[in-house]
């Protein structure tokens, strides 16, 4: 207890010094910790693909369709498990600028392939007997306030009906979450047969096929299938894992991790700089001090664990007020942001980075003055007094 009162009174002998550093520690774990949920949330998509997951494009680009007929010969390739499609539909509502990512799919085979997607089965059952119908993700309903029930007009950017509209009218049928937080529910899936039925595109076409495998260590060999399978036709194909194909997609607007620990590095390097050099100040101070309490039958290890705990105390009050401060950023932006980042949360893996940060932080900066108390000879400070 004794050694603990000392730590504090060290740690708080000047309030001013206290506070500029710790709020310099506070400000480079508030950066952590929300630029790193940010980034958890661009990759989000990447981490959560399912490892037995393959999508199938057309190989010029994913914008350009691919026959319907298609989907049965996937179907047919050995290792191939379950298999379903989707056409991008380009929604909006009301306006163009309030986009709503929307899908016309198959409904039965898509809840199939993607089963981390949960919904009540009465709502299900309702959505497959209603071809006009719409599932919601519970996030673009939170955003729209939108409830089962509900007559929804939502227009396309890209496709028209048949009767010069460019708008179809959906019914919710149900609104779907997901078996983990960070699992998208910002977008809506509506019935494929409908859509082709009255869009004027014709109906022999869709936009890709997602497949899963028997077993995750096939994928190659299956990719590789399919492939061959359309090599030399006149729509040829590329397949690879769902992974993959989210990375790609995300790395489109650059090399976020790369972007991301810049500033942490930055950050982290400045802060350790500033730290530092305050705590091996504070040792220098408190050298006449360090020698009294030699002399007083203080040994140098248990001086060597009051000083080094002085500086993991402070990095950790400084640590964790900037975690929670990001917590509370995070928070408040997750609603606001929902539409365009969708799984903006600060999760338990986060959390752990920046509390193994704080104590490496604690170690870096106080094992220098702590070996330098350590190796402190008494008569020699008492002679620089």
């Amino acid at each position: 207890m004794k050694d603990l009162y000392l730590i504090y009174k060290n740690l708080t002998r000047k309030p001013l010094r206290l506070f500029l550093t710790s709020f310099a520690i506070f400000i480079a774990f508030l950066l952590f910790g929300a630029v790193t949920t940010l980034k958890s949330a661009l990759d989000s998509g990447v981490e959560l693909s399912a490892d037995d997951r393959l999508v199938v494009l057309n190989s010029i680009n994913f914008t350009n369709p691919l026959p319907v007929a298609y989907v049965n010969r996937v179907k047919a390739v050995e290792g191939v498990s379950k298999v379903t499609h989707a056409n991008w539909f380009g929604g909006y509502f009301q306006e163009p600028t309030n986009q709503v990512v929307t899908f016309a799919v198959d409904p039965e085979t898509y809840l199939d392939v993607y089963s981390e997607l949960v919904i009540d089965p009465a709502q299900q059952d309702a959505w497959f007997r209603n071809r006009q119908g719409i599932l919601i993700g519970e996030r673009l309903a939170k955003i729209n306030g939108w409830k089962v029930g509900d007559r929804i007009p939502l227009s396309s950017n890209i496709f028209s009906q048949d009767n010069g509209s460019s708008t179809w009218d959906f019914v919710v049928e149900g609104v779907f979450t997901g078996n983990d937080e960070q699992v998208d529910t910002g977008y809506a899936i509506f019935h494929y047969k409908y859509f082709m039925e009255t869009q004027t595109m014709g109906g022999d076409w869709i936009g890709w096929i997602i497949l899963t495998t028997t077993d995750p260590a096939l994928n190659e060999s299956v990719a590789r299938a399919i492939d061959d399978q359309f090599a030399n036709s006149s729509t040829e194909t590329d397949t690879s894992t769902e992974k993959a194909f989210n990375k790609a997609f995300i790395e489109q607007i650059g090399n976020v991790g790369l972007i991301i620990f810049g500033v942490v590095f930055m950050a982290f390097f400045t802060i350790l700089v500033v730290v530092g050099n305050a705590m091996v100040l504070a040792v220098r101070e408190r050298t006449g001090e360090i020698a009294v309490l030699k002399s007083l039958g203080f040994t140098s290890p248990r001086i060597f664990r009051m000083v080094l705990a002085e500086s993991m105390l402070l990095s950790l009050l400084g640590g964790m007020a900037g975690l929670g401060g990001a917590y509370v950023v995070v928070a408040g932006a997750k609603d606001a942001m929902a539409q365009f980042l969708p799984n903006l949360v600060l999760g338990t893996d986060t959390a752990l980075q920046a509390f193994g940060f704080m104590v490496l932080l604690g170690l870096v900066t106080g094992l220098l003055p702590a070996y330098n108390a350590l190796k402190l000879n008494i008569i020699t400070a008492f002679s620089r007094r």
